[in-house]
Formats: C-alpha cells, structure tokens, sequence
C-alpha cells in the first residue's frame, strides 16, 4: 500500500485533529529538547503515562525513532508496558484506559519501524514478536480492542511497506516467527481499517518467492488462505473500501503465481468477483475495475498464470 499513512495509530479517545500543531513547525532543537524531556518523564513510574501521550504527539517527529532507540532503557519501558496488558486479553478485561497507554507503548515502535535508521533494529531484537498477542485477539464487542489491533498491524505495516535491500529478510522473519495466521485472523476479526492493513501485509508477504512458497507448500494451508479472503468478499455489507477490495485482489493475484495448487484456486475464488455487475457496484475507480479483470483472467486462465 504505497500511500499508507506514516502512522496507523489511532487514539481512541481523541475528539478531534484541528487543535494539534496550531502554532507552526517547531526548530529541531525546540522539537529535540521536547523529546528528551518526555523520554526522562518515560523513566519516572508516575509520569509514565503521560510520557507516552506527549512523546505519540512528536511521534512525526524524523529524530524522534533514532532518539527513542538510543536512548537507556526506553525500549526495556515500552515492551514492559506491552507485556503488561497480555493479562487482561483473556479473558478481555482491558478497559479504554489501559488499550490507549498500551496504544501509545506500541505506536512508538512503529515510529521505530518505519524509521529507515531503526527499523532492522526493530527486526533483529525481535521487537514486533512482542506484539503478536494482540494481533490474535478475538475480541469483537469491544472497540478499542480493534484499535489495539490496528495499532499492532501498524508496526508489521510499516516493516513491509518499503521494498529495500532489507525486504527479504524481514519477509523471512515475518514467516519465521508465523506473522501470516495472525493477519488472516485480523482479516477475519478485525474492523475494516484493521482488515485492509492485515490484507496489505499479506499483499507485500505474498510479493515474495519465499512468502509464495510459504503458502504453496501445503495444501492445507494454501485453502485457509484462500478460504479466508473468499469469505471476507463475500460477507461485504454494501461496498467495501475500495483499498481493502485491492488488497484482496492483489492477494489472489499473488496466488495464482503459484503453480501447484493454482487448480484449487480456480475453484475457490469468490463468485462475487466472478460476476461483472458486483464488480461495476463496487469498483468505483476505473483502475481497481480493471485489475479485477486482470485478476479473474489469471485465475481462471492456465495460459496467463503459467506465462
């Protein structure tokens, strides 16, 4: 998704946007001194919480991923607030409260993630394992448990969103560390901003020979693929985004690259995106219309998906 947002972070008790950054841009040293004092705010217990709200406000800030990974003990902080809230997931017991601290913990290393600076180093420590908990959360009756899972969708968004010399190996890690079932979870139980972004990861993993094989190799696991995008289309009430129709189309194209089980997924693609009229309801760009063409062609067309 190349117009991702630079954040996906959410804050679920923010009325209104208008009222930040009224003044005009701040000097870099103003905005780096504001930074180091909520970091020495972040080490005192007290004003721990506040510190997250402040430093999420800086969080556009190109210093402030580098400053926050530099800095002692701050990513030992962020993942013990993290690690603080897997108590109240099952069964779920986090309040508003408790998600955005949590929230703010977590967009701090997506800044990190989507840093160019910081963001292997996110990688290699294994920082986004930590968040996987709640990218497995089943919870749909309460709201902010969706923007706790928007929220951790963001860090693994922002690690895939570029295509660099480090992409493959954060592929490989993502896969290693099964990233994969919890996105199509987050597909399947998340709200729709929450289904896009899980779809866009998939999407990008996909992008990938190893991503590719990942989903080949058993069959099993090339129908639960294929099975959960199918029933995502066709459970849409109305029309969908269109960014989350994309994603989905992107994913079967992905999938038909794939040789072995590419039989199966002429038989399991959703007869809602076999059918012209749903399609011209749905696609009201031009363009996704006729990647949708594209896509069918390749699916149900030996001949486009071997050549």
């Amino acid at each position: 998704m190349e117009n991702l947002p630079e954040t996906l972070y959410v804050d679920p008790t923010a009325a209104s946007s208008s009222t930040t950054a009224a003044a005009g841009p701040e000097s870099p040293a103003v905005e780096r001194a504001k930074i180091e004092q909520c970091i020495r705010l972040l080490h005192q217990p007290s004003g721990r919480e506040e510190a997250l709200a402040l430093l999420n406000k800086e969080r556009r800030s190109k210093e402030m991923p580098v400053l926050l990974w530099n800095s002692k003990n701050v990513s030992f902080i962020l993942l013990q607030e993290i690690c603080t809230a897997y108590r109240l997931l099952s069964p779920p017991a986090l309040g508003m409260k408790e998600a955005t601290r949590v929230c703010n913990a977590i967009a701090l290393f997506q800044a990190m993630a989507s840093h160019p600076d910081t963001k292997m180093a996110i990688v290699k420590a294994k920082i986004p394992v930590y968040i996987y908990p709640f990218l497995n959360t089943t919870e749909q009756r309460h709201k902010h448990f969706d923007y706790l899972r928007l929220t951790s969708l963001g860090v693994i968004g922002a690690l895939v969103k570029t295509e660099d010399s480090n992409a493959q190996e954060i592929i490989h890690f993502l896969l290693e560390t099964e990233v994969f079932p919890l996105c199509l979870r987050c597909i399947e139980m998340g709200g729709e901003l929450a289904k896009t972004v899980a779809a866009f990861v998939v999407s990008k993993i996909l992008m990938y020979e190893e991503g590719q094989r990942y989903c080949g190799s058993f069959p099993e696991r090339f129908y639960a693929v294929v099975q959960v995008l199918a029933k995502i289309v066709d459970q849409f009430p109305g029309k969908p985004s269109l960014q989350l129709l994309k994603h989905i189309l992107t994913c079967f194209m992905r999938l038909s690259e794939v040789s072995r089980p590419c039989d199966a997924l002429m038989k399991c693609y959703p007869a809602r995106l076999r059918d012209p009229a749903y399609l011209n309801f749905v696609c009201e760009d031009i363009a996704v219309r006729r990647f949708a063409d594209q896509v069918l062609l390749h699916v149900t067309t030996p001949s486009h998906r071997l050549g």
